[in-house]
C-alpha cells in the first residue's frame, strides 16, 4: 500500500478531550514523524500539528477519529510526493 506524508492540524477547545486525543495518537504512534503542541492560553486552546508518513486510510481514520472528539477540529494537508 502507498504511504503518503501528511499535515494533520488540530485546534482544542475542550480540554477534557485532551486524554482521549493523546490515546489516539498513540495507537497510531509508528505512523507519526512528530508532532507539536502550542497551548493558547490567552484563547484558552491549544494548537497541534502532527506529521504522519502512513497509507491514506490510517491518515482518514486518525483525522477522523480526533475529529470526533468533543472541542477538537481537524483539518488534514497532503503532500505532493
Amino acid at each position: 500500500m502507498d504511504k503518503r506524508v501528511a499535515l494533520i492540524g488540530v485546534i482544542v477547545e475542550n480540554p477534557a478531550s485532551v486524554d482521549r486525543l493523546n490515546d489516539v495518537l498513540h495507537d497510531y504512534r509508528n505512523y507519526i514523524i512528530g508532532r507539536m503542541g502550542i497551548p493558547y492560553d490567552i484563547k484558552s486552546i491549544a494548537v497541534i500539528s502532527i506529521c504522519m508518513d502512513a497509507p491514506n486510510n490510517i491518515i482518514s481514520t486518525v483525522s477522523g477519529k480526533l475529529g470526533m472528539l468533543d472541542g477538537v477540529s481537524v483539518k488534514t494537508v497532503y503532500a505532493n510526493v
